[in-house]
């Protein structure tokens, strides 16, 4: 099995994220970073409901805002992990390794507004590509409500609480075991794991 290191991958609402893409698999959200504050899920959630008869997060995604569309993103990290993929049968494995620019503690990214100036690979997020993507965590909101399915209890947006995500086993703090600066590509096959691409049992609902 010859395995290669992806493109960068997708970069999120709260932070610049991932490493590895598949040929024909790109990541990260089509838009730019929403300005509000992560303290305001609440308040978004009562904006969005007093004036629409159902919260922006139940709205198709096609009808999103370019900020409700950052929203969605609820900070795991998952996707700023490094990702390999296997050049002869193209399958995409992951690995515990972050991207140089992930806060390893906060999971969110260190510089975002500037992340294409040292990841000019950190791919980018859209409604068209979604459907082709393959290697978004089973979690991911956008891949949940692409589906046609809610968002989970635990997402920030439901819950209020940013940190309902780490709670649920959904975020990547404290399964990081480096920093991509920190490990050679030829070791990185030590590092796959399994978990970035399943549903954490505490987290079902």
């Amino acid at each position: 099995m010859a395995l290669k290191k992806g493109e960068n991958a997708p970069d999120h609402a709260a932070g610049g994220w991932n490493r590895g893409t598949p040929k024909n698999g790109t990541g990260s959200k089509s838009l730019e970073r929403a300005e509000k504050p992560l303290s305001s899920f609440s308040q978004r959630r009562q904006e969005g409901t007093a004036q629409t008869e159902a919260p922006f997060w139940e709205q198709p995604l096609s009808d999103l805002t370019r900020a409700e569309w950052e929203q969605l993103c609820d900070g795991c990290g998952r996707c700023c992990l490094v990702k390999l993929e296997d050049e002869d049968t193209g399958a995409i494995y992951h690995t515990s390794v972050a991207c140089k620019l992930l806060d390893q503690q906060s999971c969110r990214c260190g510089d975002y507004p500037r992340r294409r100036r040292y990841v000019p690979d950190c791919v980018r997020l859209t409604l068209e590509k979604l459907a082709d993507i393959t290697w978004l965590p089973p979690t991911c909101a956008y891949v949940l409500r692409h589906q046609g399915k809610p968002l989970p209890p635990w997402h920030p947006l439901i819950s209020g609480d940013a940190e309902s995500v780490a709670r649920a086993g959904v975020s990547a703090q404290g399964r990081i075991e480096a920093g991509e600066d920190d490990v050679e590509t030829d070791d990185l096959p030590d590092f796959i794991r399994l978990w970035p691409k399943r549903w954490p049992k505490k987290a079902r609902w």
